[in-house]
């Protein structure tokens, strides 16, 4: 074998736990993906792929950042979708108002598209230490991959499916490192309640982590998922008559009506019950689960008409 064949040949990597090096650069990172790309006709696929890096690049450009674009560190077309990174620094303005103008880009594309290719964006965002060598090969690393698996993920995913497709074209998911960094140390022009924290999992991979959802334009509610713990119980409604045992092993009884009558013996005579609350509904705890949104009925004209 010659000389020139070594050279050739990756260079080893050294052995874990040996000796220290300097971290890779700190990035952020912003991918995105086409919502049903595989569904499309196959003639459409190469358009949505070329038309997403130039839908990005005039959002930044809207939003007065376009020296992201040109300075942007290992792009990639992955297909359906785009990838690069940028100066973690700006990452508050990128949250907002990028995320505000590429939804604003693609509703003006959309409605001038005619239903030909309509694009719906997923986006993630993720910052941490990723190599940048100028080829192919850089920015390969975990704060790549996990960007990738929130972008899969099954929060982002029902948000953008459950939101009006005409309305509602963008839909963003931020790792927990990045909402903390960015928004909830305020550098953000966005207030925190515009964050719905969710647990981020991606079917078939063994991946789970804090996340935060965020949609510039949303048309629906946004349901927070739940952190894993039972929740806790709704307290006992108490009542007027109740038959409690000091034996443990016999079952509390207790027989409720708010808003009628309890009988637990014999009734002579007539009866009457009146019911005075008959203007909406009477709920004891959360009504709809945790739910950002609408809850209440949406009522047009007189209200009580008929109820004379």
């Amino acid at each position: 074998m010659h000389e020139s064949d070594h050279s050739a040949l990756p260079r080893p990597i050294h052995g874990q736990y040996t000796r220290s090096r300097p971290l890779p650069p700190y990035r952020g990172v912003l991918a995105v993906d086409a919502k049903d790309f595989t569904g499309r006709p196959a003639i459409e696929h190469e358009a949505v792929s070329r038309a997403v890096p130039e839908l990005l690049k005039t959002a930044l450009s809207k939003a007065e950042l376009q020296d992201l674009w040109c300075d942007r560190k290992f792009p990639a077309s992955t297909g359906d979708g785009y990838v690069f990174g940028f100066d973690p620094t700006r990452m508050p303005f990128v949250i907002h108002p990028f995320l505000l103008s590429l939804q604003d880009v693609l509703t003006d594309f959309n409605v001038l598209s005619h239903g030909a290719v309509p694009i719906r964006l997923r986006v993630s965002l993720h910052v941490g230490p990723l190599p940048d060598t100028g080829d192919e090969f850089g920015g390969n690393g975990t704060a790549r991959n996990d960007t990738h698996r929130l972008l899969d993920s099954r929060p982002v995913k029902a948000v953008l499916a459950s939101h009006k497709e005409s309305i509602t074209h963008v839909a963003a998911i931020l790792s927990d490192r990045c909402y903390e960094d960015a928004v909830a140390s305020r550098y953000t022009g966005r207030h925190p309640d515009h964050f719905v924290e969710v647990a981020a999992t991606v079917d078939g991979k063994p991946f789970s982590q804090r996340a935060w959802i965020y949609v510039p334009q949303p048309s629906g509610p946004l349901y927070e998922e739940p952190s894993g713990a039972a929740p806790p119980p709704e307290p006992a409604q108490e009542t007027a008559n109740s038959l409690e045992r000091d034996d443990v092993r016999t079952p509390r009884v207790r027989n409720s009506a708010p808003h009628g009558n309890v009988n637990t013996g014999t009734v002579h005579g007539g009866q009457s019950v009146g019911n005075h609350h008959v203007a909406g509904d009477h709920v004891q705890g959360n009504k709809a689960g945790r739910v950002r949104g609408f809850q209440g009925d949406q009522v047009r004209g007189n209200k009580y008409q008929g109820r004379q």
